[in-house]
C-alpha cells in the first residue's frame, strides 16, 4: 500500500532497485547527491546532474523537463554512501518562473521497477525558494528508508549545494545551470567558433524552428525548451547549429547526423531503454513542432505589424515607397517561414530515421501487430513495464508515428468510444460500422494484454447483454482464453459485476488490515479485465453504481474496465455518469485528434491498433496463450 508522506516522515524501502518519478507541471532540473553518514557530499564527483547524469547506482535525466524518472540501485552505491538526496531546481535564464511558489507543487513518487508506488510526497509550502531537497534515501542499521524533506532554498542551487558541504558551490551551480540553459544534455550544441571575416559563410543547418525568430527582445515566449541565442558578427550571418542530432557544423565538409541506435537511452534493461527512447522521441516531436508553429506565428505577427506601420504612415500608403515596404515585409515573412520549415524538416527526418531503427527492435508488448516479433511469440515469464495502445502523430508529418505506450499495471480503465464525437473519420461511417470497429479495437487491446502477461496472471471477463458483439469476440471465445462465457442479459450483467465488486472489497479489506495474504482460498489473484459492451443496455441503477465503483476503486487492486460505449446512449443518466467517463482513458476505433501532450498541449491524432489484412497473428497469439495455460494448469 502506498505511503503518502508529509514533511519529515520516513518509510522503509522494501526494494533496492527503485525509480523516483517527479511531476512538476513545469520544467525543472533534477539531480542527486551522494552523502556520507553525516550527509556531507565529498566532492563534485558525487553529484549526478544533467551535465554528468550517471553515477554508480544513480542515473538522472539529461535535461530540464516537467516530468523525470530517476533510476536508483541502492546495492550498486559505493560502501561509503549512506545518503542519497534528490534535488530539484528551477532553470534560470530561460524565461521561466524564478520561484516554486509561482508553479504547481511538485509531486515525487518512489516506485519499484514494476511501477508500484512505495511512497509519495507532494512538496507544499514553497514560496520564494528556487531549489529544494525533495527526498532523502538513507541507510540506518543496514536498512534503507526514504524521508520526505521539502527543504527549500531561496539562494537557489548554490545555497543548496553549499549546505551539503561542497566547496565553491556557486561555481558548481553555475556550471550545472549553464549546461541546462545551453542544452548540453539533449538540447542544443554550443555555437561554432568565430571565424575570420573573410572566411565567414552562412551555415545551412538550422537548429529548431524557433531559431528563425530574430532576437530575444522581439521573439515570443516559447512554452518549450528555448533555442540558443543566435551568434552574429559585425557583418556576419546568424549561425543556426542543429540542436542535438549533430555536432556544430564546420563550413567544409558538412558533418552527417549520427546514425540512430535502438536502445540509445538510459535504463536497467533493454526494454526500459527502448521505452525511454520512445518517450524521448515523443517529447522531441512535440517540442520541434511547437518551435515550428511558434516561429510561423511570430512571422505572421511580424508581417501584420509591419503592414500596419506601412498603412499608418500617410506617405507610404500610395506610390513606390508603400509597395516596397509591403513587399519587403512579405519577403521577410517568407524567409522566416522557410527557415522554420527547413529546421522542422531536418528534425523530422532525424526522428523518422530513428523510428525506422527503433520500431523493428521493439519487444512484443511495444510492437505493432505487423512486427515480425509476433511470429516467434511465446508467453512471457514476467510482466513488461508498458504496453502499446496504438500510435500518435501530428499533422506536420502524418507518416511519423510514435508508439503510444502506457505503463503496466494500468492506472485507469479504457473507454473505446463507439460514438461519432467530433472525428471526421467517424463521420464518414454509419453507426453499425463504427460500433463494429469499436468492438474490434477492444478485442485487439484485450488480446495484447493477455499476450504480455505471464500465463494465469491476467483474466478477461465480458459483459455483452444483447450478444451483439459475438462476431468480434469469437477469437477470444474460440481460443478459450476468457474467464467465462460472455455474460448476457440483465442477470448476467448483475452476476459478473457482483463477483468483481466483491473481489475489490475483499482485497481492499485485506490491504487495510495489513494482511494481503489473508484472502479466501481459491480466490483468483490475477489482474482482472472487464470488457463492457453496449452500455447501458442491460444495466439497472444498481449495476451502474457497481460499474462506477469498479472504475474508481478497481485499478488499485487489479480490476480494470474496458468500456465500449457511446456516451450519447447513456445521456439519460445525465451528470451522474460524468465521473465514470472522466476516470477512463478515451480512445477511438478510428483516427481522432483528441489527445494532448503534457508539455505544450498539441492535439495528437490517435491511431488504433489494427491487424494486417488476412493475417492470422491474432489467432496465433491467442493459441499460444491458451497452450501455456493448459501446460501450467491455469
Amino acid at each position: 500500500m502506498t505511503a503518502e508522506l508529509v514533511r519529515g516522515q520516513n518509510h522503509p524501502l522494501p526494494d533496492t532497485r527503485l525509480e523516483i518519478r517527479v511531476s512538476a507541471g513545469h520544467p525543472v532540473v533534477a539531480g542527486a547527491t551522494l552523502g556520507d553518514e553525516r550527509g556531507t557530499v565529498p566532492g563534485v564527483e558525487w553529484i549526478a546532474h544533467p551535465g554528468s547524469h550517471s553515477l554508480p547506482g544513480v542515473e538522472v535525466s539529461q535535461q530540464a523537463a516537467a516530468d523525470h524518472r530517476l533510476a536508483v540501485d541502492l546495492e550498486a552505491l559505493p560502501d561509503a554512501v549512506h545518503r542519497v538526496s534528490v534535488l530539484l531546481a528551477l532553470p534560470v535564464g530561460v524565461g521561466g518562473p524564478a520561484r516554486f511558489g509561482a508553479v504547481a507543487a511538485p509531486f515525487v513518487a518512489v516506485t519499484g521497477l514494476d511501477g508500484t508506488e512505495i511512497a509519495t510526497y507532494t512538496i507544499t509550502g514553497l514560496d520564494s525558494e528556487s531549489a529544494v531537497v525533495a527526498l532523502e534515501l538513507y541507510r540506518r542499521q543496514g536498512a534503507w528508508k526514504v524521508r520526505a524533506m521539502g527543504q527549500g532554498y531561496e539562494g537557489g542551487l548554490a545555497a543548496m549545494l553549499g549546505d551539503q558541504g561542497l566547496e565553491r558551490p556557486a561555481d558548481l551551480a553555475a556550471s550545472i545551470l549553464e549546461a541546462v540553459a545551453r542544452g548540453l544534455a539533449r538540447s542544443v550544441s554550443a555555437p561554432p567558433p568565430r571565424v575570420p571575416e573573410a572566411e565567414r559563410v552562412r551555415h545551412t543547418a538550422p537548429t529548431t524552428a524557433a531559431d528563425t525568430a530574430p532576437t530575444a527582445d522581439t521573439a515570443p515566449t516559447m512554452p518549450v525548451t528555448p533555442p540558443p541565442t543566435p551568434t552574429t558578427g559585425a557583418a556576419g550571418p546568424i549561425s543556426y547549429a542543429h540542436p542535438r542530432r549533430a555536432s556544430a557544423p564546420a563550413p567544409e565538409p558538412q558533418p552527417a547526423p549520427p546514425v540512430p541506435v535502438a536502445g540509445d537511452a538510459s535504463g536497467w534493461s533493454m526494454d526500459e531503454r527502448l521505452y525511454n527512447q520512445v518517450w524521448g522521441m515523443f517529447e522531441d516531436l512535440a517540442r520541434s513542432t511547437a518551435a515550428y508553429r511558434s516561429a510561423c506565428d511570430f512571422a505572421e505577427s511580424r508581417l501584420d505589424q509591419e503592414l500596419d506601420r506601412a498603412l499608418s504612415d500617410p506617405r507610404s500608403r500610395i506610390g513606390g515607397a508603400g509597395d516596397a515596404a509591403r513587399e519587403a515585409a512579405r519577403a521577410k515573412h517568407d524567409e522566416l517561414t522557410a527557415r522554420a520549415q527547413e529546421a522542422l524538416d531536418r528534425d523530422l527526418a532525424q526522428l523518422a530515421a530513428e523510428s525506422e531503427v527503433v520500431e523493428p527492435a521493439l519487444p512484443a508488448a511495444f510492437a505493432r501487430w505487423d512486427n515480425p516479433v509476433w511470429q516467434a511469440y511465446r508467453v512471457p515469464m514476467e510482466v513488461p513495464m508498458a504496453v502499446r495502445l496504438g500510435d500518435l502523430h501530428l499533422p506536420e508529418r502524418t507518416d511519423l508515428r510514435i508508439p503510444m505506450l502506457v505503463r503496466l499495471p494500468l492506472e485507469r480503465g479504457l473507454w473505446v468510444d463507439s460514438g461519432r464525437g467530433h472525428s471526421e473519420a467517424a463521420g464518414l461511417l454509419d453507426e453499425a460500422e463504427l460500433r463494429r470497429l469499436a468492438m474490434d479495437t477492444a478485442v485487439a487491446h484485450a488480446a495484447r494484454l493477455l499476450a504480455v502477461y505471464p500465463s494465469g496472471e491476467f483474466a478477461v471477463h465480458v459483459i455483452d447483454p444483447a450478444g451483439s458483439g459475438a462476431a468480434a469476440l469469437a477469437p477470444l471465445v474460440e481460443a478459450g482464453v476468457l474467464a467465462g462465457p460472455p455474460a448476457a442479459g440483465a442477470a448476467g450483467v448483475s452476476e459478473v459485476l457482483a463477483k468483481l465488486t466483491e473481489r475489490v472489497d475483499l482485497v481492499q479489506m485485506a490491504l487495510r488490515a495489513g494482511a494481503p495474504d489473508a484472502l479466501p482460498p481459491g480466490m483468483d489473484t490475477a489482474e482482472q479485465l472487464l470488457i463492457v459492451h453496449d452500455f447501458p443496455h442491460g444495466f439497472d441503477d444498481r449495476a451502474v453504481t457497481q460499474l462506477r465503483y469498479l472504475a474508481d476503486e478497481g485499478p488499485a487492486v487489479g480490476v480494470h474496465l474496458l468500456m465500449v460505449a457511446d456516451r450519447e446512449d447513456a445521456s439519460a443518466y445525465g451528470p451522474v455518469l460524468d465521473p465514470l467517463w472522466r476516470s477512463l482513458l478515451r480512445i477511438t476505433p478510428v483516427a481522432d485528434d483528441h489527445l494532448a501532450d503534457p508539455w505544450v498541449g498539441h492535439a495528437w491524432t490517435y491511431e488504433p491498433p489494427v491487424f494486417p489484412p488476412g493475417s492470422g497473428v491474432l489467432r496465433h497469439v491467442l493459441a499460444q496463450v491458451a497452450d501455456a495455460r493448459r501446460q501450467w494448469g491455469r
